[in-house]
Parts: structure tokens; sequence; C-alpha cells
């Protein structure tokens, strides 16, 4: 076994995790290596910007269902099992472990040495070895990187491997399919094989923070984006995919914490989990996003896009693979950042969702039961044509804007939100960046620049003074005017016209969220049960 690169005098794979026997294995290599063997191995194509496409295969997402976590003594009576948190036996995970480690044998390995939390309190050292070396160069991108003399005394506390054509068998792993995550709290390792999918990397260690933040720092962690103002003010987004959170976040007027995945410690600080942005890439243009689109030269890694023809152009608008083209660069890649990447505690703080039923107004401002109950609900909208299968919008409730990743239930990330909203006196917005005048395929989609005013209005105080009224269902305070914004569009129902057809469908979208909260009922308050919409009896 051959060793190149920058490592610890005290690092060994054998001695710390098992794995000898290997063929070369490269520690912390360049991002400019790691370009150069993916490119060498046939794993991907220089782009005309710079940045390096890859094809991650048969997955070009997460697999939720494919996704464990080993329950045993520090799990057992911790974590919110169910759907969504699946048991994996501690036997099940080693047996699958030394069958990875005979499948790597020979193999050559890449080693990235990194970390989680820009606040050094909370720090967590994080050691990726990956089969691929574009899988490094993720790692590379996403994670928080150590100096190079930090390395020379680097102690991971985690490690992730990870092993893309290793492929499980259901029958002698208990795993569903040939692909898997699994996640080991005692041992402190995360495994994946089967799927290329780099998210399964970013969100493992974003689930293993959900879990040892708030249960064993409290720490509340958030899946969310924030950036600070000049004024030295935070704010923060939550929102599920394709809500508008990382465009939103990406204000040229407001320095970029993060974009994703986020800790709101006791001392105050709100900081950066990553060192990265993913960022999807779908009808990607300069002049809709354009510190994004700036962000893609060398050292950012594309993910299943097309291209222009023959030429080695990006096509932003070719989802012949998926629509879930991405791109992840390190944070530094955006100029506008905040260094280190944390801020203090937020004095706004807005929840996204792209509602395509055309109901909820684009803008309204929540008492603290509403925003515990909207942020339990984690509501957005699929909209046709995004998934196979998906011909009309449907809802999609996500507990805290996360639920795939929560290891607690999702009251216990409410609680520690409300408590922090009430102490530091936070205002909590819902913001539509869905449809008005009717629903996907009738209304309109509310415009970009209409939704940046509204915001900005809300962080600068000019909503403060302004005249509220409140819908019937909802019970959602919606401002009468705001700057730059048409005053017609801030009541939805005035944007219908056929106004019966609009409360017949706000009732429709009451009832889905009443039945989805009938699972948080018997650990809500009473105080979070009277913020939610009323259904209204015909």
């Amino acid at each position: 076994m051959n060793e190149f690169g920058k490592r610890g005098s005290n690092t060994n794979l054998k001695e710390d995790i098992g794995l000898g026997n290997l063929g070369n294995v490269f520690w912390n290599m360049s991002p400019a290596e790691l370009v150069e063997d993916t490119i060498l191995m046939g794993e991907g194509v220089l782009t005309d910007s710079g940045a390096i496409a890859v094809n991650t295969g048969e997955f070009t997402g997460r697999s939720p269902e494919d996704r464990f976590i080993v329950c045993d003594d520090k799990t057992e009576n911790a974590v919110w099992w169910g759907n969504i948190n699946k048991k994996f036996e501690p036997a099940k995970f080693d047996a699958l472990y030394n069958r990875m480690k005979a499948y790597l044998t020979g193999k050559d390995m890449y080693v990235k040495d990194s970390y989680a939390c820009a606040d050094d309190e909370y720090r967590m050292n994080i050691r990726v070895v990956t089969e691929l070396p574009w899988g490094n160069m993720f790692a590379h991108n996403m994670f928080l990187r150590p100096t190079d003399e930090e390395i020379q005394n680097f102690t991971p506390e985690w490690h992730i491997v990870c092993a893309p054509n290793f492929m499980a068998d259901p029958e002698i792993d208990g795993t569903r399919q040939s692909n898997f995550a699994v996640i080991n709290f005692t041992k402190k390792m995360i495994i994946i094989g089967g799927t290329g999918y780099t998210g399964e990397i970013k969100k493992g260690i974003f689930s293993v923070l959900n879990f040892v933040l708030p249960h064993e720092k409290n720490v509340l962690s958030m899946h969310c984006s924030a950036n600070v103002g000049e004024d030295g003010d935070t704010a923060v987004f939550f929102g599920l995919s394709g809500t508008g959170k990382t465009t939103l976040s990406s204000d040229p007027n407001r320095r970029l914490i993060g974009d994703d995945e986020h800790g709101w410690a006791d001392n105050g600080s709100v900081f950066n989990f990553e060192g990265g942005c993913y960022a999807k890439t779908i009808d990607l243009s300069a002049e809709k996003e354009p510190q994004i689109y700036g962000a893609i030269k060398f050292g950012a890694l594309l993910e299943n896009i097309g291209f222009k023809g023959e030429s080695s152009t990006p096509d932003y608008e070719d989802d012949h693979i998926t629509q879930n083209t991405r791109v992840s660069y390190p944070i530094n890649h955006i100029d506008n950042i905040m260094v280190p990447s944390k801020g203090t505690a937020p004095k706004n703080i807005f929840f996204l969702t792209c509602d395509a039923f055309g109901v909820l107004p684009p803008i309204s401002k929540l008492t603290s039961g509403q925003a515990m109950y909207h942020f339990i609900s984690g509501y957005t909208a699929k909209v046709a044509g995004t998934e196979a299968g998906v011909t009309e919008p449907q809802t999609v409730f996500s507990a805290c804007f996360g639920a795939p990743f929560l290891p607690l239930h999702p009251t216990k990330y409410a609680e520690m939100l409300g408590s922090k909203i009430e102490k530091n006196k936070v205002n909590v917005w819902l913001i539509n960046t869905g449809w008005s005048g009717g629903g996907h395929g009738v209304g309109e989609r509310i415009k970009l620049k209409y939704t940046r005013s509204l915001i900005t209005a809300a962080l600068t105080g000019q909503l403060n003074d302004v005249d509220y009224i409140k819908d019937e269902v909802f019970g959602l305070s919606m401002p009468v005017s705001c700057p730059d914004v048409p005053t017609e569009i801030l009541n939805p129902r005035n944007t219908w016209e056929d106004k019966a057809a609009y409360d017949k469908k706000a009732n429709e979208l009451a009832q889905s969220f009443v039945k989805n909260f009938e699972t948080f009922e018997s650990n809500a308050s009473e105080e979070i049960m009277n913020a939610g919409p009323k259904v209204m009896v015909k």
C-alpha cells in the first residue's frame, strides 16, 4: 500500500477503521489533482467554465428508503424511529462493513481530512475516504477545510467510507436493495455504497449533527440558509427544495453565511456547518442567479448536466438525466461571504414555501404559535413535471423543513426554535414563492423581484408600521402595502377571478394541513394547536 499527499504522522487507516491492503492511497489531494485523476479515469469532463462535470450513475438524488441508523444502546431510546429513521442491527453493520473492506482490497482510495461547524466550540473533525476522486472533491468543496498545519495533527472524530461501485446483497446484508447509507453513532462512522450521488455524504453528516448538537450540546440544528446585512443583522431562511432558499439567501446586498445547514447556539452564534454550497442548476442563468452562475468555475463539481450540442458548454435547461442537476463549490467561490461563516442571533426568520395552489399570500407575519405550527408542518408543493408520476400539484409536508435528516422527534427542534424566537424577539415571516391568481397552470408564479422586495422590506423594518389584515382560513396577517410590490397581489384571494374557487382551494389546503398535523397533536401545546388553519364548513 503506497501513500501519497499530505497527512498526519499519527494517521493509519488500518488501525483507525480497519482499512488495510489498499492500493495507492491519496491523502488530501488538491482540487487540480482530483480533477486530473477524474479525467484520466474517464469519470468526468472539463467544461468551458473550468468546472468538472460527472455523471453519478443510477442514482441522481438521495434514496431515503435506503438510509439506516444502527440501533444500539446510544440510539435505541433517543432516535425517532419509523419510516424516516430505519433500524439497522449492529452485527449487520459490522458484517456489511467487512464486505466493503474486502471489496476495497487492492483498490486506490482518496482521503480528505475536513471538518464541520464554523464555530470552533462545536467543530467536528471528519475523515472522508472515497473510491472515486470526484467523491473526494465533493468533500473538499462541501466541508470546511483545515490548514496544512492542522492536517499534520489531524484527529478525526467521524469517518465516512464511500464506495459507489460496491453493491450490497439484501439477503446477506439486511439492506433493502444494493445501495445503502448507514450511520453508526457509537462507532462514529457512516458507510455508503451502491450509489454515486454525492448528496448522501453531505446529508449523512447533517443527520449526525441533527442528533449530536441538540441531543448532546443544546444547539439547535437547522436546515436553512443564512446571511448578514450591512448593520450586522442575521436573517435565516428555512425551506424545502425548490422554494428558493439558496437563491434568496444569495443577496448581493448581504453577506452569505451559508446556503443550507446551520447551528444556533446558546451563545447567540448562528454558524454554518459547511464550507461550500450545493445548488440546483436546472434552468440556471447568469441573469436569474448571477452569484451561483459565477461560482461555477475551476474547482466546482457539476453533476448530471447536459451539454449544448457537441460542445463543452453546459446546457442548464437539459433535464434528460434528471431535474436534480447540481453543482458543488467552495463557499469562497462567492465574493460576498462572511469570514468565518457565522453571525449573531437572527432578527428575522423566513419560512419559504412554493405554494403551487395559489392560496397562500406572498408574505405574512406569524405569531409565535403560528411559527411553531408552520415549522413543524414544513409545507411546500411539488409541481407537475418535476418528478416522474407528478401530473398535478401535490402537497409536501416535511417536519422542520428537513424531516429526512432528523434523528430526533420534530417537536424537540420546534421547542428549541420556539424558545430562541421568544428569547431573542425574532420576527417570523411566511413567504410564498409559488403561484398567485390560481394554481399551477392557471395562475402565474410570483415574480422573484417581488419576493426580494418583500423580504427586503421585512429586513429593513418597512413592514413594521403598515396595516395588516387576516385571512379567514389560515389566520395569516398580510400587509396591505409594500414598497415596489403591487398591492393587489398581497391578498391572494384578490388575485383570483373566481373567488368561490379560491375559497374552495384554500379550504382543501387547510384540510391537508390539519390531516398532516394529526401526527404531532399529542406533543403540541394548546398555543400551537390554536395556530393551525380553520377548515370552513360550508
